[in-house]
């Protein structure tokens, strides 16, 4: 186990932990989380023996094999697979070894040492250690000929995706991850979530993604006010746990604010009166031993709230036959070259569509979305933006167009150059950009931070259509509720691209998916796509040995027991009837998925088409005027009630399916 007794460090002047204890059993997947700043990367330096504490002890097994990602990554001109592969350092040390003594003259003593490794190479298992590199790779996105390049050929957010290779490969009881997902999409996550499931040593994790920390951890330990509190369960666990200490401790703080009150009453009203002297001197030695209790702070909670757009034109936007991709070469230097990456595409965006773009890396997500935004032009085809369209986009490097020698308040009035300072400071300050940090250059601002003031440049251009690729990166866990809570709220068109599961469960309604060059409505959840990836893209990722899993016990009833014959066959029809109940419920799943997104969908049009009858009820409207409102009220009205029609129409048509499906 892993033991923390009354351990204490600081970080030059800054206290990051004080006399802290905490016990972390074997087996134990364990999310560490805490705001920024507060020392996780720290703990894991002390784990490592980066870092000594300044007070107490940390303690686990010497023998224990420890495994983490390293944050840098030469440019090497090794094979991405062998450098992988790399991670395995006791096997390569026996390779090493086997090389050497295979270089040297023969004799008897050589041949028996060789035979030595070649018996310790097949107990590392090295036979299937390309195979094993090649399923890790291809699970967190490489292809068979990525894998044959050079390190030095991929970018930074994929040579730390060979690290974390690396940290796999490696055969450890301990396993440190931190920000595992930073440089992952949907698909790798979904695949790494998997892997680690299986994994059977002890797994720390620092995490911003609820959603994995939900899927993995069993206990969560929680960084705060200096100390480190261990929970029981997933990070869901966690917040309902956090909420009852809350609730608690300010119910004792209430309790003994009141006690306190009535002991100082007390000793004010009789501590001059000799009679009551003695009484008075007893209550005010209570007040003294009394420990004032602090009240348990949540972590400082951030929202944030979208403009509301000034207007939008229906559709937004129309894509006819539009053939995406980029174009390579100038045409002075060689042949201009057209790359179609998706093709074919017939798309519309409407007022209040809320879409998640799905697809396995490279199939041409960020593509899609670059020409939507009017970043790329279409190789081929028809796009009209409907007249009014204010776009607000969100690229996966808008951090890296920051100016970073300019202020977070230079950049809004590079935008909003007629507007007073100081509503330009007020806005800034609603998100969390305060006092000197306004006029700071943005060069050290942390990459939370940064993209922090992205999102407050797009909030203040008032977009009725959110294009955001990968907007969670670097953002904490309270910075992306608040953004997941904002979206949530927006009135505007949002098309979302992220490997944040929660942000996209809890903002969009409907999801279409890029794959073979190919733009297509999935019809499906969250977890429909994940049954997707597994029997399509990733079935020959998830191979028995690509993680190390714990043998189960053996016990009482997983010992062979012979049973008497009718017990059997109920056994066996108990089996037959729950295995048709799971044909049963497999069958209705997507029936009932879209017959819920239908329901939704026409409470959205039903709400929007309300607001529209009551505006136009209303007989100032068909003032002389108000021409060019009427008109567009009345063409939103018979949009909404065309499609309403529509929607009923198909709803109908799912129940009748349904009913077929359980007859």
């Amino acid at each position: 186990m892993i033991r923390f007794q009354q351990v204490s460090l600081m970080r030059g002047i800054k206290p990051l932990l004080d006399n802290v204890d905490v016990t972390l059993n074997p087996g134990d997947k364990i999310g560490l989380i805490g705001a920024n700043g507060a020392g996780k990367s720290s703990l894991f330096g002390l784990l490592r023996g980066e870092l000594h504490a300044d007070l107490g002890s940390i303690d686990f097994p010497a023998k224990w094999r420890m495994a983490y990602v390293a944050q840098e990554t030469p440019a090497l001109d090794r094979p991405a697979l062998e450098y992988a592969i790399d991670g395995d350092v006791t096997l390569r040390r026996l390779e090493d070894e086997l090389a050497f003594l295979e270089s040297e003259p023969e004799s008897s003593a050589n041949g028996i040492l060789i035979g030595e490794l070649y018996s310790a190479l097949a107990d590392a298992d090295a036979y299937t250690v390309r195979s094993r590199g090649e399923q890790l790779l291809t699970g967190l996105g490489f292809t068979l000929e990525q894998m044959q390049q050079p390190v030095a050929s991929f970018s930074g957010g994929w040579r730390m995706r060979l690290n974390l290779a690396q940290a796999l490969m490696c055969p450890s009881d301990l396993l440190l991850l931190d920000e595992p997902t930073n440089h992952l999409d949907l698909d790798a996550i979904i695949w790494l979530e998997d892997w680690l499931k299986r994994y059977a040593g002890t797994l720390i994790i620092i995490s911003h993604d609820r959603d994995f920390l939900d899927g993995v951890v069993n206990v969560i330990v929680h960084i705060d006010e200096r100390k480190l509190k261990r929970y029981t369960g997933n990070y869901s666990s966690f917040e309902r746990q956090r909420a009852a200490q809350m609730i608690l401790a300010q119910s004792a703080l209430e309790k003994q604010t009141r006690q306190r009150a009535h002991l100082e009453s007390f000793i004010n009203r009789f501590k001059a009166q000799a009679s009551k002297a003695r009484q008075a001197q007893s209550r005010m030695k209570a007040l003294a031993k009394m420990e004032e209790l602090a009240p348990l702070r949540a972590a400082a909670e951030f929202s944030f709230e979208f403009r509301e757009p000034a207007n939008a034109p229906n559709p937004l936007l129309v894509m006819e036959d539009v053939n995406a991709g980029y174009k390579i070469g100038d045409g002075f230097n060689g042949p201009v070259v057209e790359k179609t990456v998706v093709s074919g595409i017939n798309f519309s965006l409407q007022i209040g569509q809320r879409i998640g773009l799905l697809g396995v890396n490279g199939a041409g997500k960020s593509t899609l979305i670059k020409t939507i935004a009017g970043e790329l032009a279409p190789l081929s085809g028809d796009s009209q933006f409907g007249k009014g369209l204010a776009i607000g986009y969100f690229a996966q490097h808008q951090v890296e167009m920051l100016r970073h020698e300019e202020s977070p308040l230079w950049h809004l009035a590079h935008i909003a150059p007629t507007v007073r300072e100081q509503e330009l400071r007020n806005f800034l300050g609603s998100f969390n950009f305060n006092g000197s940090m306004v006029t700071s250059k943005i060069e050290p601002f942390s990459g939370g931070e940064k993209a922090r003031l992205a999102l407050a440049l797009i909030v203040w251009q008032r977009p009725n259509l959110l294009l955001l690729d990968e907007p969670t990166n670097h953002l904490d866990l309270e910075t992306r509720e608040a953004l997941t809570m904002a979206l949530a709220q927006f009135e505007g068109t949002l098309v979302l691209v992220s490997h944040d599961r929660h942000l996209l469960r809890a903002t969009t309604d409907q999801f279409i998916i890029v794959a073979d060059g190919k733009l297509q409505p999935f019809d499906g959840d969250l977890d429909d796509y994940r049954d997707w990836l597994f029997k399509t893209k990733l079935a020959a990722k998830t191979a028995a040995g690509t993680a190390p899993a714990a043998l189960p016990p053996v016990t009482a009833k997983s010992a062979s027991v012979v049973a008497p014959a009718a017990a059997v066959d109920k056994r066996d029809q108990r089996r037959l009837d729950a295995e048709e109940r799971q044909k049963l419920a497999a069958r209705k799943k997507p029936i009932e998925s879209k017959i819920k997104k239908l329901e939704e969908q026409i409470a959205k049009r039903n709400a929007q088409k309300a607001t529209v009858d009551a505006k136009l009820a209303d007989p100032e409207m068909y003032d002389h005027g108000k021409k060019k409102e009427l008109k567009t009220l009345l063409t939103d009205q018979a949009f909404y009630a065309k499609e309403l029609e529509q929607l009923e129409a198909e709803w109908l048509e799912q129940q009748e399916a349904l009913e077929q499906v359980a007859l």
